[in-house]
């Protein structure tokens, strides 16, 4: 009876503990190994970055609250942090892959992330964050379904497909990093990718023999759910199949209302999901095109980018001109128009930016508010920078996160303006103090001759208002305070501005930033430190024991921390087995 009894002790244990993993959130896991590798998506032979040897990178594919967890090997020849567009990291901005927030991972090492996507859907996507990197590649897409109990607003699509496309110089990154570290103009990209790749042939004198292009298979009478993320340096692209409406359905986590377009300007940070029926007689392949925006177009044909849209019943190749694009060169007001036209579906179940679910943005009493101003570059201390209300970033040698937990002094300061400074511009390491449980009203105001978007790490805001000229008090009256969509990256026209709402629910630093990479990597961000200032630990996770440490903290870093994380999945999983093997051990003494 004892024999039995221990047995049956130990098929409790399992039982039980075979139950608490089931009833936690599931585990996804990624292994990432960055590294250079030569391609020549241009026709030109040239370095790109590559994870697990391919360029772009593979598809984050998770459901709402999993587990992530995605190990980095850094193979390239200096630093290494990736960041997540659009995820908000609940709780636990020590996993955002920026410096403001995080050391970065050396040359030889890895580190792993892990991270949940709680209360999240949508389409997003990865990078790496440092030293204008992502001008090489590194990047790929981050898709966050929805729970099979939370139905989706709209018919199950036959299929997700994933288009990364992005300005591209046949440079690589380091070497652009020179040119805007010695002053000058990156000047215009040698071409657009799609997928990584470069334009089908569609005219012969403008594209050259042998380049490889980007094929995506269909079949007739099907509809896709096509996701399209703008992963480029600086270029604001329009988006458009041949013969076929774009039925858009969701943008950065929120579900939009189901409108139809030709075309759609996608900004540098941008992410949206079409619904695409192929509808068409298929009597030849179709185009995908990604073209240039506001530019001077028979300076820039030679950057546009080319795809094809291949029906399983086609009967040719794609040929003839490609479809026109907006013809509004010289005036935004047609770009504008449709970014306003973008409307939050209100009446769509699932994952909801906070305030969840109330609908009442537009009525919360705002508890902070600030005017952000970008101009065009300057020269501050003999540099080129460029600025954020006057102030040009520095970003601290030990992590603004990292100085909090273990009260690190004279880091940073905690006195960005609220209001854009007078005087002249200066270089600092100035964060804005958020109110936690606050509501922030952020004004951003482009005062360059280009379009900017703006990111936010952490956070979904809402998008309440756009308008050319300077953002004045009165403006608010031309708020939408109902449907404005909720999403993490906007865009704010040359000589216009932006207006967004910002529910400070979320505890850690987290970065403001341009995602025009040259910009950004010139100075133009700052972040947002929100603080709970009750003593709680529920509010935000705690430091992960895989931190990496540097700066003036470097002291504390062992080179063996960096292989020896284990995550929390690899623990239970090990638990397990010792259960296992000692219920096999039980069973042959007493049995």
């Amino acid at each position: 009876m004892a024999s039995h009894s221990v047995v049956s002790l130990f098929f409790i244990y399992i039982s039980l503990f075979s139950s608490l993993c089931l009833a936690d959130d599931p585990f996804v896991s990624y292994e990432f190994v960055l590294s250079y590798i030569t391609a020549s998506p241009l026709g030109v032979p040239q370095q790109v970055i590559a994870i697990n040897g391919h360029f772009p990178g593979p598809v984050i594919n998770v459901t709402t609250n999993n587990n992530v967890v995605v190990n980095v090997r850094n193979k390239l020849d200096e630093d290494l942090l990736i960041t997540w567009a659009g995820i908000q990291q609940r709780r636990s901005s020590w996993q955002d892959g920026v410096l403001g927030t995080n050391c970065p991972i050396p040359p030889k090492w890895n580190w792993t992330y892990q991270f949940q996507v709680k209360d999240q859907i949508g389409s997003f996507f990865y990078f790496p964050s440092l030293n204008f990197q992502r001008a090489s590649g590194g990047y790929g897409g981050f898709i966050i379904n929805n729970r099979d109990i939370i139905p989706i607003p709209f018919a199950t699509p036959d299929g997700d497909i994933t288009i990364l496309i992005g300005d591209w110089y046949t440079r690589n990154h380091t070497a652009l990093r020179r040119e805007l570290n010695g002053g000058k103009n990156l000047g215009m990209p040698d071409g657009v990718l799609i997928n990584g790749k470069g334009p089908y042939r569609y005219n012969t004198t403008l594209v050259p023999d042998g380049i490889d292009y980007e094929t995506i298979d269909v079949h007739p009478g099907k509809t896709y759910r096509i996701r399209v993320h703008n992963v480029g340096v600086s270029t604001s692209l329009n988006f458009r199949i041949q013969n076929h409406n774009l039925l858009l359905a969701e943008t950065e986590g929120s579900y939009t209302v189901q409108q139809n377009y030709t075309s759609l300007d996608i900004h540098v940070g941008q992410s949206y999901s079409f619904l695409v029926t192929m509808d068409q007689n298929a009597s030849s392949d179709y185009y995908i095109v990604a073209s240039a925006r506001f530019v001077n177009e028979s300076l820039w044909q030679r950057v546009t980018g080319v795809g094809i849209l291949h029906y399983s019943n086609s009967k040719g190749k794609a040929s003839g001109p490609l479809p026109d694009p907006p013809n509004d060169q010289f005036d935004k007001t047609f770009s504008m128009n449709q970014a306003r036209s973008i409307r939050w579906n209100v009446s769509a179940s699932g994952a909801r930016p906070n305030p969840q679910g109330s609908f009442r943005y537009g009525s919360i009493n705002v508890t902070d508010i600030y005017v952000l101003k970008n101009k065009p570059p300057v020269t501050i201390n003999g540099k080129l920078r460029t600025t954020l209300s006057g102030i040009s970033f520095v970003n601290p040698a030990t992590p603004i996160r990292l100085a909090d937990q273990f009260k690190v002094k004279g880091v940073y300061k905690l006195d960005f303006p609220n209001r854009p400074i007078t005087g002249l511009p200066k270089m600092e390491t100035s964060v804005i103090n958020g109110t936690y449980r606050g509501f922030m009203e952020i004004i951003l105001q482009n005062n360059e001759t280009k379009v900017q978007s703006y990111h936010m790490s952490g956070y979904a805001f809402f998008v309440v208002g756009m308008d050319y000229g300077e953002w004045t008090e009165n403006s608010r009256g031309t708020y939408n305070k109902w449907d404005g969509i909720a999403r993490t990256t906007t865009q704010v026209f040359p000589g216009a501005w932006t207006a967004i709402l910002i529910s400070l629910d979320n505890v850690g630093v987290w970065n403001l930033r341009t995602e025009n990479l040259d910009s950004w990597y010139l100075g133009q961000e700052t972040y947002v430190r929100v603080v709970n200032p009750e003593e709680t630990n529920k509010t935000e996770l705690p430091m992960p024991d895989n931190a990496l440490f540097c700066g003036s903290l470097s002291r504390l870093q062992k080179p063996e921390d960096i292989s020896s994380a284990t995550s929390i999945l690899g623990s239970r999983s090990k638990l397990f087995m010792i259960l296992v093997t000692m219920i096999y051990v039980v069973i042959s003494i007493f049995c």
